[in-house]
């Protein structure tokens, strides 16, 4: 079976190759359970449809999730897709018990069937095209309305049409491949991986992965399906294992995919970004923490307040670009020059400050001395230097804006005391 790591470190062809070899034992495989008896259980497979059916409802609701937040169509048509099929696989699993009109049952299960094969393999073909053509969402909620009223309608005629079916015993049990239909949505799952496979070479997120392993083992569940002679016989109850598989394999990839995405949303939510460190907000959380800490244990914590000297001149000079650039300088110092304990925040502008937990300012004048250093020896040019100010909480119940204000009225008396060193450096 195709599994999702073989087009990581595998030339193309060989990728093809391996994925060719695959197809076609799991083609050899359901050739040789042609002749093992198996028992027909239409309760087990009732069961495999119900089991699909709220894989494809949990799959709907991820991706519909994924598309309130992304608004690609990609994500929308497949969960409209999914869930259609949810309810499709789950209203008609009853079919697969035992019924009283066994006639019945046996009348409608390869409806069933087909009709969940071909809505999933055209919904992947639809939606590639369109995710192709027309890629993101502007109206996300008129587009959900008009996808669900079109998988609806395109699945009533798919019904319509499919219930021409042969009947569930093939009348060539003896051929190569005595149920030739099932290889006609088998076809458009075949395009769908080969386009996914050329697609992962841009997009190759847990997603795009996930849903070309769906394809994948879809298309070798329809090569099985192909070599069921009857319903419920060996090769049939391969297919449904792979269909499961499928589904189970698609709402993984959804899951760990969005999971990143949250993930991603929160460092954005608490980074700045432009630096990538920590931003105001984070800064207040840190702080508010390490004070309630320094509160009951009693040791202090010291910050240090950083400013840009001379940014505005930068800015003047060599232009803005080159403004951000010395700003991203210095944040990149604070990063690798920091503990793991320690907390570098952009305060706002061209101002950073620093959180050194359980640090002395005596501590803290050592770490702004080896930022002064690190800077001085820099070899960027212009050259970027910061004044910086020390302040020190030491558990007297104080306020964070106190502890603030201290670092900027000692950042200012260090620049005041710099430029004026300066002004008397020029004049002699």
């Amino acid at each position: 079976m195709p599994f999702t790591f073989l087009w990581k470190s595998r030339k193309p062809a060989t990728t093809v190759l391996l994925h060719a070899l695959a197809f076609a034992g799991v083609f050899l495989t359901a050739y040789w359970l042609r002749g093992k008896s198996l028992q027909a259980d239409a309760v087990l497979q009732g069961y495999l449809q119900v089991i699909t059916g709220l894989l494809a409802f949990v799959f709907a609701a991820v991706t519909l999730v994924r598309f309130q937040g992304m608004q690609d169509r990609i994500s929308l048509i497949l969960g409209v897709g999914f869930m259609v099929s949810g309810v499709v696989l789950t209203a008609t699993s009853v079919l697969f018990f035992q019924l009283r009109d066994a006639s019945l049952e046996f009348l409608w299960a390869p409806v069933a069937w087909w009709e969940s094969r071909m809505v999933f393999a055209l919904l992947l073909i639809v939606a590639l095209l369109v995710e192709r053509f027309l890629p993101r969402s502007q109206h996300t909620r008129r587009e959900l309305a008009l996808a669900l009223i079109t998988v609806i309608s395109a699945s009533y005629l798919i019904t319509a049409t499919l219930r021409r079916l042969p009947p569930e015993v093939s009348p060539h049990p003896f051929a190569l491949f005595p149920s030739p239909q099932q290889l006609w949505p088998g076809a458009i799952f075949l395009a769908s991986v080969i386009w996914y496979r050329r697609r992962l070479t841009d997009e190759a997120s847990a997603f795009d992965r996930a849903i070309y392993a769906t394809a994948a083992l879809n298309f070798a569940a329809q090569c099985a399906a192909s070599q069921s002679e009857h319903l419920l016989d060996a090769p049939f109850a391969l297919a449904q294992g792979l269909t499961v598989m499928s589904y189970t394999v698609a709402l993984g990839g959804a899951l760990l995919d969005n999971a990143r995405l949250f993930e991603k949303v929160r460092h954005l939510a608490v980074s700045d970004p432009l630096t990538g460190l920590a931003n105001y907000r984070r800064l207040l959380d840190v702080l508010e923490k390490e004070t309630e800490r320094s509160n009951r244990t009693g040791r202090q914590f010291s910050i240090l307040l950083l400013d840009v000297d001379g940014l505005k001149k930068i800015n003047d000079t060599y232009g803005h670009l080159v403004g951000s650039r010395a700003i991203c300088r210095l944040a990149d110092t604070l990063r690798t020059n920091i503990r793991a304990v320690d907390t570098a925040a952009r305060y706002g502008g061209d101002e950073f400050v620093l959180v050194l937990p359980e640090a002395t300012a005596q501590d803290a004048q050592k770490v702004a001395l080896r930022i002064h250093e690190v800077m001085s020896n820099d070899p960027e040019k212009p050259a970027v230097s910061a004044s910086i100010g020390v302040s020190t909480y030491r558990g007297e119940s104080g306020r964070i804006e106190k502890l603030l204000s201290d670092a900027d009225k000692d950042l200012y008396r260090h620049k005041s005391s710099r430029q004026k060193r300066a002004t008397a450096k020029s004049s002699n």
